[in-house]
Parts: structure tokens; sequence; C-alpha cells
């Protein structure tokens, strides 16, 4: 075994036993924030005599960990990614497994987390920490006929920009046209693909009901993020089969129950709730998600705290999108 792999485990022979007080602190769901201050999430659970686990960073899906285990009161993540090797004539000759180690110690309520990745030229390993916040157990699901909303804000005035700011420093495809938010994301046929960037409310809100229409060109791809953390997939996804990454999906974490998209190129109205961490989305007139928990914030989060107030935030890094009638109620508590 690689040295440094034995340095992190802070071990030279692994013992085969393992109390509950030392992995029962570690179980659950944490809020990360990762090497680079990006938002990201992790869960680890205890299974019938094994351990397992799925994690987010940064951006994508949350997918499944290579596995879970301790020692010594210490959790150990792992996650493997494949690596190709080509040949001068750049034909594959090899695919070699790369094994990242994530390892933490629980203090309370925080993780304090070190990430060991080794480098693709099998020179050295880089090393960084980062730490997570414990998510507190979910409530139940809210009863939103006793749910009082707010008036209604509106978020696009079908003028200019005003409310509204970009997320980042990329080029920015942003602008109104004829009542329309517009976002109009310039590809030049037989170059890279150029990232543009998102838009978000310069308010922030806590829980609400909202409300807008998307037009979706032939293979197009937005998002709806409320509080900045939870996406509402947009996409052309019309005659698809249902997936987690569809119209109206929870990006890779819940799933429509049935399909409520349109071809693209119509315009498809939005009709989403957000309560005490459960969401109900409405598309075209048909209920998708109903009141369903949400475990944590989704690839792209500005943030993975579930608790601070956040923007609406619009994606627009992959195509070109159109919004419209973007009206905001927010909860009375």
């Amino acid at each position: 075994m690689q040295a440094w792999f034995l340095a992190a485990l802070g071990v030279g022979a692994l013992t085969g036993t393992l109390v509950a007080g030392e992995y029962e602190p570690y179980l659950g769901r944490w809020a990360l924030t990762i090497p680079g201050g990006g938002a990201g999430w992790l869960e680890i659970r205890q299974e019938k005599g094994w351990f397992d686990g799925s994690i987010l960073w940064g951006g994508g899906s949350v997918v499944p960990v290579s596995s879970v285990f301790f020692n010594d009161g210490r959790l150990y993540v792992t996650r493997v990614s494949e690596v190709e090797r080509r040949g001068p004539d750049r034909k594959v000759v090899r695919k070699q497994q790369f094994t990242e180690l994530l390892v933490g110690e629980v203090y309370g309520d925080t993780l304090e987390m070190e990430q060991f990745v080794p480098n693709r030229n099998g020179l050295g390993v880089r090393q960084a920490r980062f730490s997570g916040k414990r998510i507190p157990p979910l409530p139940p699901a809210p009863d939103l006929s006793k749910v009082r909303f707010g008036k209604p804000i509106v978020l696009f005035n079908g003028k200019d920009l005003t409310g509204w700011r970009p997320t980042d420093n990329r080029p920015n495809g942003w602008r109104v046209e004829n009542g329309i938010l517009r976002n109009v994301a310039v590809q030049e046929e037989g170059k890279p693909h150029r990232s543009y960037t998102n838009l978000r409310t310069e308010r922030e809100f806590e829980d609400f009901n909202l409300t807008l229409e998307v037009r979706v060109p032939p293979k197009g791809n937005s998002g709806i993020y409320l509080r900045g953390i939870y996406e509402v997939q947009v996409t052309d996804s019309y005659g698809k089969p249902l997936d987690s990454h569809n119209m109206g999906a929870i990006y890779s974490r819940i799933t429509p129950t049935v399909s409520a998209e349109k071809p693209a190129g119509e315009w498809q109205s939005f009709d989403i709730t957000l309560v005490d961490r459960h969401v109900t989305v409405i598309l075209n007139g048909k209920k998708i998600i109903d009141n369903q928990p949400l475990l944590g914030c989704t690839g792209g989060a500005l943030w993975s705290d579930e608790f601070r107030p956040g923007p609406i935030y619009l994606q627009g890094d992959h195509t070109s999108v159109d919004y419209r009638n973007i009206v905001l109620r927010p909860v009375i508590k």
C-alpha cells in the first residue's frame, strides 16, 4: 500500500473492531464547503453490516461514493475515477483506477476533512482541507393549506435587468427583448463550448411560492435555483423517460412523478412552492413533485447552507433560454 495512503490512515495495520460510538457521530448528512469555497454535500449511512455514502462535489449530480470505512475514530471515504492512457496514435492502451481519499474527524456538529488526490501522472499527491456542518433532521412535510403567503413581488419588470445581477465574471448573455428575459448563449461552430454567466436576484428570500414561464430551444438546458441552492431543472426533455434530470426535476435528487413538459420552443409554466425544506412543483398545470423533502443542495449551488436566505438564480452557462412573468410570494411566518 502506498506510503501516503498509510500516512492518511495514521496506522500500520487496521483493526477489525469498531465501537458504535466511534462511527455514530458521522452518520447523517453534511453541508460541505469544499476546497475553493464551492458547495458540496455528503451523506454517510449505516447499512446491515456495512457503510455507504453519497456525495455532491461542486457541480454535477449526487453520486455514490466508492467506499466508506472507519478507523481510530476517523471517517474515510474513497472516490475512484478511471484514467485512460493513450499511445502515440491517441488510441487507448490502458485504463487505470485512481483512488481519492477523504479523511474526516467530527467535532460536535462540524466535520473537519482532508482530501488526498493522486496526480494523474503518478507523481505526488495533492492535499487540501475543507469542512462541513451537520444538517439537522428534516421537519415533517408542511400542511400547505395552512401556509400564508405575502403580497406578490414582481421579480422581472419586463423592461430591463433592474433587480438582477450576474453571479460571476463570465461572458454575460442576459438581456431584455420585447418583455422577455433572454439568455443568448452564442456558440461558435467547431470551437470549445463557451460558458456564460448565470443571473441572480439582488434580493434574497427564505420560503416562498414562485411562478414563471420559460421557453427552451431544442437541446436547451437551464435551471431555476431556489434560495440559490436547489435547482429545478429546465431542459428539453419532451418525450424522454422519467428521470431526475428532466424538466421540473430537482436536479439529480427528485424525479417527477409524471411527464408534463411541452416540446422545445413552446412557453411552459412553473408553479413552485418551497416551505420547510420541502418542495412542490407544478409544471404546465400538472403536479409533478408533491411536497417532497430536500435532502441537501444540488450541483451549482451558491453555498451549501440550507438555512440562510438566498436569491432566485437562473442558469445561463449552458444554452440560450427565455423567461417571463417571474413573480414570488414570500411565506408569512
